[in-house]
C-alpha cells in the first residue's frame, strides 16, 4: 500500500491579505503593500493623537492641583 499524498509547495503568506503566495517579500502585490502602509500610517496617526491627548489632560490636571 503506498500512500500518495499531495505536497503543498513552499509558500508564503501575504501580511497584507494574508493569501499564500510563492515568491520573495512580505506582500503578494504592490497593492497590498501599499494598502498596508496606509493601515499602518493611519494607526501610527491615532496613536499620536491618544499620546497627545493623554499629555494634554495630564498638563491640565498638574497645572489645576498648583
Amino acid at each position: 500500500m503506498v500512500e500518495t499524498t499531495e505536497r503543498i509547495p513552499q509558500h508564503r503568506h501575504c501580511a497584507g491579505c494574508g493569501k499564500a503566495f510563492v515568491g520573495e517579500g512580505r506582500f503578494c502585490s504592490k497593492s497590498c503593500q501599499e494598502e498596508s502602509g496606509r493601515e499602518v500610517k493611519g494607526k501610527l496617526r491615532k496613536l499620536m493623537l491618544i499620546w497627545l491627548g493623554i499629555v494634554a489632560v495630564t498638563i491640565v490636571l498638574v497645572v489645576l492641583t498648583l
